[in-house]
């Protein structure tokens, strides 16, 4: 491609569509061209400052516009339909996350992109997944490559800060609805975090799911789930989440062979107060093993006999915001240069099946083996659905 920057366009302009605005009229390789949005007042708003060009139906941005890209920033069901419509067109993209709301949508997604990809093989398609761009993240996922835990045995992973009021779920009736979301804590607040836990140590192939739907709140999704799962190398992962704790713990440990490494949301220090939405830093501590543990519980001739280990803190880059404007940016710099994407959107898939099937384990309170029958899952979707709209029609 001969131009610096790619001309993008955004459909979406809600609280994450208007961050991109910014980011992509700042980003040295971008350049904003188009945005959509069904109200005028946000179209407006977006286009004060940037000069793009305003489209209130996507289909009719991406055949007008002179778009490189676009960014979907929408409601969690319309993004399969929308990125294939832009595939169709030769046009790359990046989605927000998750990428779809089940796992039949994520590959009905992801083939027509590798069908259309046949004829274009530059096509790009990137997720927003860009917590995989903070540094403590980085820095684990980097331990484990090299090895430094050796044999994975545990993963553990306790993301209860997702606290939301009823006030927040009362703002849009969209929320918190099988229909307008299809899901609750898992679908909207915890997909960076099931798309950690998979990029970290892999997808689980086995999952016993416990969820509770409206426990905290007068919600009809889950705001509340606990979730083991087995791995065929052996390892289990413990997966707890709540929209209904405050101040909640997010707090990760990764257990091998050769220690433990633990990643801490630091608390706040004594006497501290810390408001609403205040993040706490993060902090990482290895506590590593002189040799094996596994050689040691096989080899050593007493009973309680532990591996000596020491304590490390464990330095990383910190850089200091939400990563946005680096997937972007990387969103571009594939686009232009052929790049090495941070998280391709077929790794998307692994996030929404681990969703998935925790919540039809849950239904069916017993273990489900991964792949997921994506029919049996968008089957009690419909269900969900339907019940609900009985329960309303009732009220």
């Amino acid at each position: 491609m001969a131009s610096e920057k790619v001309k993008l366009g955004i459909v979406g302009l809600g609280n994450m569509g208007t961050v991109h605005v910014k980011h992509v009229t700042d980003l040295p390789n971008t350049e904003l061209v188009a945005v959509c949005d069904t109200k005028d007042w946000k179209l407006q708003a977006a286009t004060a400052e940037t000069g793009a060009a305003r489209y209130r139906d996507y289909r009719q941005m991406l055949d007008s516009a002179a778009l490189d890209g676009v960014i979907i920033a929408t409601p969690h069901y319309d993004h399969p339909d929308m990125s294939i419509a832009a595939f169709e067109r030769g046009i790359h993209v990046l989605v927000e996350k998750p990428i779809a709301v089940h796992v039949n949508e994520a590959r009905r997604m992801i083939d027509a992109y590798h069908s259309f990809k046949v004829q274009m093989p530059n096509l790009v398609f990137a997720a927003m997944f860009m917590q995989r761009t903070w540094g403590h993240w980085r820095k684990i996922k980097a331990m484990i490559d090299r090895g430094e835990l050796g044999r994975l045995i545990r993963c553990t992973w306790i993301i209860t800060d997702w606290f939301r009021t009823q006030y927040y779920y009362d703002s849009g009736d969209w929320r918190a609805t099988w229909s307008g979301e299809g899901g609750g804590v898992l679908m909207n607040q915890c997909p960076h975090n099931l798309d950690l836990y998979q990029w970290l140590v892999g997808a689980p192939a086995r999952i016993h799911g416990f969820a509770s739907f409206g426990k905290h709140h007068h919600i009809e999704v889950e705001d509340e789930v606990t979730a083991y799962l087995e791995h065929d190398n052996g390892m289990v992962g413990h997966f707890i989440t709540t929209t209904g704790e405050s101040p909640g713990t997010n707090r990760l440990e990764i257990t091998g062979e050769h220690g433990k490494l633990v990643c801490d949301a630091s608390p706040p220090g004594e006497g501290e107060i810390v408001g609403g939405g205040e993040k706490f830093g993060y902090e990482i501590i290895f506590f590593r093993n002189q040799w094996s543990s596994i050689k040691q519980l096989r080899e050593s001739r007493k009973g309680f006999d532990k591996v000596p280990c020491q304590r490390e803190i464990v330095d990383f880059e910190r850089r200091g915001n939400g990563g946005h404007d680096l997937v972007i940016e990387n969103f571009a710099d594939a686009i232009l240069q052929g790049s090495d994407l941070i998280a391709p959107a077929e790794d998307g898939l692994n996030s929404i099946m681990i969703n998935n099937g925790i919540i039809l384990s849950a239904h069916k309170r017993e273990t489900v083996s991964l792949p997921i029958d994506g029919d049996e899952f968008a089957q009690l979707l419909q269900l969900y659905i339907e019940e609900s709209a009985k329960q309303e029609a009732a009220q």
